[in-house]
């Protein structure tokens, strides 16, 4: 049986309970039937004895008593530096691991697995483990976590750091920004923002079983709206729960996707993290001078929502320089060239065959991942109409700057529900048409004709799957449901 001992004496040692009884059984025994997942050397069958070795271990040999590993002080975890990096968030569905790989291709800098849930990682679950996995191509690399209680993190993050396919990951993040009901009702997600003492003993037990890994941790700003609550909390004690990065989405969870994201209130938490002052989410002012800056942050503080050009990206940094990056998600979806632009500091008016080689070098990165016979075909094709349900809505630069004046935000250009547009050429024009059946045509174009009853339904305007041939539904895993556009 997969051996949890010494999560669990980690989350004694921190005061976090540990849950027994026959859940944790019933995990671990799971742990155990996975094969692929089980500790190598624990409760493995003993080999026979060679001839003229020592005899077995038998009931009147004490048997050794297992070794456990003393836990890595966060001083000692490997250095994990964010400041200027390009950053992919972690995508549910769409960003899976050919679409990473492409970003990167694209010059992403930094990527992050698909949210992946703890109670499914640790029932051994295939699909869930599947998203741990990593391309040869991502060079700083994240597995992202949901967990809402301690003793799942501590068991989870010692799990996947030592049988992550590839190996250990790059870091570890937690994940306490989820808005959708699946993950809140089971006390994850942005449920752990309304619990901040939970979630320090979730965030501490993962730091204290993540054998040296860098540990971040992803919010909203608050869970009801016109609550902000993180600066109450972030400034004072996440400093010292020993965090790599904490990323702040400047959108509540009740707000979710809607309305423009808080970049100011993002920008004082940094101040207040930076300065080492105490929380009130008012950052620089009053009658009192500021105090003098630190020579570094105890923590590094990313910003996310609403980076839709690099122009997004640099105004951001410059306004508030107690950032260390930002995060970009649906931006990336919609445009993954944005890595491009931010990279070389250039707008790039990308042409329709340009973006039909990237939907071609998406889908050969999707044959080599999920296979190339039927149910890998249409597999591939499932994840390619996903992302297409997004990069639809990318409106041509030459296009934008004819019909919109130039003075608009990004975001305010990707805010803008534009009508059906005619693209300059008849290949732009179907990449533009916010109807299925184009997006299908598409796909038909690099993989072939596709199944005849195909309906396709975006997964995140519904909780209907393209069901792939021989299978019971398309997904690989991860949570899902309505506005999974990320996660958190």
């Amino acid at each position: 049986m997969y051996d949890f001992a010494g999560a669990d004496a980690v989350c004694r040692a921190l005061g976090v309970e540990v849950r027994g009884g026959r859940a944790a059984g019933k995990r671990a025994r799971a742990m155990d039937e996975a094969g692929q997942h089980q500790a190598p050397g624990r409760d493995a069958p003993a080999a026979p004895a060679a001839a003229g070795g020592p005899p077995p271990t038998t009931a009147s040999t004490p048997a050794t008593p297992p070794y456990h590993e003393t836990p890595a002080h966060p001083r000692e975890a490997r250095p994990l530096d964010f400041r200027g990096k390009r950053y992919l968030a972690p995508l549910t569905t769409v960003g899976n691991l050919p679409f990473r790989a492409l970003a990167v291709s694209l010059g992403a800098e930094v990527t992050c697995g698909e949210m992946a849930l703890a109670t499914q990682l640790l029932a051994g679950r295939p699909g869930e483990w599947a998203l741990t996995k990593r391309h040869p191509s991502e060079a700083c690399f994240g597995v992202q976590i949901a967990a809402g209680y301690g003793d799942a993190g501590a068991r989870v993050a010692a799990a996947v750091v030592a049988h992550c396919p590839g190996g250990p990951p790059d870091f570890l993040d937690i994940n306490a920004g989820c808005p959708i009901d699946l993950v809140c009702d089971k006390q994850a997600g942005a449920a752990l923002l309304r619990k901040p003492a939970r979630l320090e003993s979730v965030v501490r037990a993962v730091v204290g079983c993540a054998a040296g890994v860098p540990v971040t941790l992803k919010v909203r700003k608050g869970y009801d709206d016109g609550k902000d609550s993180v600066h109450e909390w972030i400034p004072t004690r996440a400093v010292s729960w020993g965090l790599a990065a904490v990323t702040i989405h400047g959108r509540s969870r009740e707000q979710r996707y809607t309305r423009a994201a808080d970049w100011g209130y993002v920008g004082r938490v940094a101040e207040e993290v930076w300065m080492g002052r105490e929380g009130g989410g008012g950052g620089s002012g009053g009658d009192q001078p500021p105090p003098p800056p630190r020579p570094s942050p105890l923590l590094q503080v990313i910003g996310g929502g609403d980076v839709y050009t690099f122009h997004d990206h640099e105004r951001h940094l410059a306004a508030y320089p107690h950032l260390a990056t930002t995060m970009v998600a649906r931006g990336g979806l919609i445009k993954p060239w944005l890595f491009t632009e931010m990279a070389e500091r250039r707008e790039w008016d990308i042409s329709a065959p340009e973006r039909l080689d990237l939907v071609s070098r998406f889908c050969s990165l999707g044959l080599a991942h999920w296979g190339s016979d039927g149910r890998g075909v249409e597999t591939t094709r499932r994840f390619l109409l996903e992302w297409l349900s997004y990069a639809h809505r990318y409106v041509p630069l030459g296009l934008l700057s004819e019909r919109l004046p130039p003075e608009l935000t990004g975001a305010e250009r990707m805010g803008l529900r534009c009508p059906p547009l005619a693209g300059r050429s008849e290949l732009e024009t179907v990449l533009a048409s916010p109807d299925p059946g184009d997006w299908v045509r598409i796909s038909e174009l690099v993989l072939g004709p596709a199944p005849a009853s195909l309906r396709f339904v975006p997964k995140h305007k519904s909780k209907s799957l393209y069901v792939v041939p021989g299978k019971r539904d398309g997904s690989e895993g991860g949570g899902g449901g309505e506005d999974d556009e990320e996660n958190g």
